[in-house]
């Protein structure tokens, strides 16, 4: 019997709304597992990619995380442009991401209709009353899942009639020509950004019997093609490593239907003998799905190199771009996605804000002494390199606050924040305090002393110690260069005292102009004394939330808020 035309306007309501509810489940799913998941997945690519196998693991797990293969090659993407990896390491890992995505198809194989409602209840509830921020974002998890389950219940439903249709059961046997169905996988999969959903529609349309398995294979496999306009997408503006990963990407993702394609027949046979006997179609399917990205992923492991090379070849290197000072290294902004990546980033940046600061302090010695007005002025124009790149910085660091952030992340971005803006205010302290002085120098004829600059030597020389030990602390997250930096307050003070005394003398000698040089000569230890302080401030309260802390050595008794407020 064919449907009229009001029941054909509810089929495809209830279609799409089924439709819209999964795709709504993916999305409230992803991004609550990358908030869970997301230090879990830093780990993991970051200790994993020493080997193409390792790698290969990599990337399966962390898809098995998020449950999307797009995701976590546009993560990759955003990984190699901010530095954090090489395009060759991400090669085995996008190999592993096609593995993780199966998942889904295995979970969507079962028939989970009854569990949708049940689940929405739990992850709603779980969700809304949960105490703590990740309670809350398992329970939106499980939401996340519900709604997905919700929304294949609802499509079943609504295909269900349409297996009397002749005119839609004649679409669907166009079909049957799996270059076409594989077309259809990958044109939906790229227009709805996800294959789970074009895997999901396979699944559906096979536990319906409007389509066959070889077709829902087909479909299958084309979805895997139709996901790497994601992470083509994703590399639009990135550099060239980035873009060679997403190449990488759609190489393999393509060569590996290319080479099945012909062999569906077979892949549908292999597919059915492993599965239990009595298996249903879509268990079938999500079998097949299984075993053709695995074959790919281990047929393709033996030629990293070999890929490496062709993405080479195929993407050469640009030829170098001269880039600003303050253009930023690291604040790939796809990081954004899993805030854990979004702050490692941040972390990066702020070490190349610290050389910004660090070569803007080196330099300030000689020219604070005896600089010409040009070399004072060029002080000056450095420190706007520091305020620009401070300030993309901190709007990174804001963006990746924005959504709901674990306990622990917040303490990091905060700390960052933190680091950040004392080192601009190190930056301000060479370009206002040692510059005006070194300015005032030059119009008063003020001639420092050898012993006052051997003096003021020494201190510049504890400073960027001091500098340097907080650095290297923050780029190895290692807390022993912080408590070494901690430790030098005794020896620093008994510098101070000595130019303190030296100062005293200056003054009652009977030089001409002494009082304009006891003037400049206190304003510059007193600056670094400024800079000394921030410093250690630094390594007492904001370097520990990066590492475990160490126990507390006798000059830092006292908590972080006391620390703070006694400087």
């Amino acid at each position: 019997m064919t449907p009229g035309l009001d029941q054909v306007g509810t089929i495809a309501a209830t279609m799409v709304g089924g439709l819209a509810l999964f795709l709504f489940g993916m999305e409230i799913m992803t991004r609550a597992l990358k908030q869970v998941a997301g230090e879990s997945m830093k780990t993991i690519l970051a200790r994993m990619t020493g080997n193409r196998f390792a790698g290969l693991t990599a990337g399966a797990v962390v898809t098995a995380l998020i449950q999307s293969s797009s995701v976590t090659t546009v993560l990759l993407v955003g990984f190699i442009s901010a530095g954090l990896m090489t395009s060759a390491q991400g090669v085995a890992v996008i190999l592993g991401a096609n593995i993780g995505t199966t998942l889904t198809a295995q979970v969507l194989a079962f028939d989970v209709d009854a569990l949708a409602l049940p689940m929405l209840s739990l992850g709603f509830f779980g969700s809304l009353l949960a105490r703590r921020s990740r309670h809350a974002e398992i329970g939106r998890i499980v939401l996340g899942m519900g709604l997905i389950f919700f929304g294949m219940a609802t499509m079943k439903t609504a295909m269900a009639p349409l297996r009397d249709v002749p005119a839609f059961l004649d679409l669907l046997a166009t079909l049957d020509n799996v270059v076409l169905a594989a077309l259809a996988g990958a044109l939906l999969t790229a227009l709805l950004q996800s294959s789970s959903i074009s895997t999901g529609l396979a699944i559906v349309l096979t536990g319906q019997g409007l389509v066959g398995l070889e077709t829902a294979i087909a479909i299958a496999l084309g979805a895997n093609v139709g996901t790497c306009m994601t992470a083509l997408l994703a590399s639009i503006g990135q550099p060239r490593e980035a873009v060679r990963a997403a190449m990488v990407h759609v190489i393999f993702n393509v060569a590996g239907v290319v080479l099945w394609i012909g062999f569906i027949d077979q892949l549908a046979v292999l597919a059915q003998l492993s599965a239990p006997e009595g298996a249903s179609t879509p268990r079938h399917l999500a079998n097949a799905h299984t075993i053709f990205n695995l074959a790919n992923a281990f047929l393709f492991l033996g030629f990293t190199g070999q890929l490496s090379r062709l993405v080479l070849w195929l993407l050469p290197d640009r030829p170098e771009r001269v880039e600003p000072l303050h253009a930023p290294r690291h604040l790939d902004r796809q990081l954004l996605q899993v805030p854990a990546f979004a702050l490692d980033a941040a972390r990066l940046e702020v070490g190349h804000l610290s050389e910004l600061v660090r070569s803007q302090l080196d330099a300030a010695m000689p020219t604070v002494v005896s600089g010409s007005p040009f070399e004072i002025d060029r002080l000056k124009v450095a420190d706007r390199a520091v305020d620009l790149l401070h300030r993309e910085i901190v709007g990174y660091l804001r963006e990746a606050g924005l959504g709901r952030l674990p306990e622990e992340q917040s303490k990091r971005l905060l700390a960052l924040m933190r680091i950040a803006n004392d080192l601009e205010h190190i930056g301000d302290l060479v370009a206002t305090g040692l510059v005006t002085s070194a300015r005032k120098r030059h119009e008063e004829n003020v001639v420092i002393s050898p012993q006052t600059a051997a003096m003021l030597g020494r201190l510049h020389r504890e400073v960027l110690r001091a500098f340097d030990g907080i650095a290297f602390a923050l780029e190895a997250q290692d807390a022993g260069p912080a408590k070494k930096v901690r430790e030098m307050k005794a020896g620093f003070s008994a510098l101070m005292e000595e130019a303190a005394a030296h100062e005293v003398v200056r003054l009652r000698a009977d030089a001409p102009r002494r009082l304009h040089t006891y003037t400049r000569e206190i304003e510059l230890t007193q600056t670094f004394d400024d800079i000394f302080r921030i410093l250690r401030r630094i390594a007492r309260t904001e370097i520990g939330i990066f590492v475990e802390r160490s126990a507390p050595d006798a000059g830092d008794a006292n908590g972080p808020a006391e620390n703070r407020a006694a400087e």
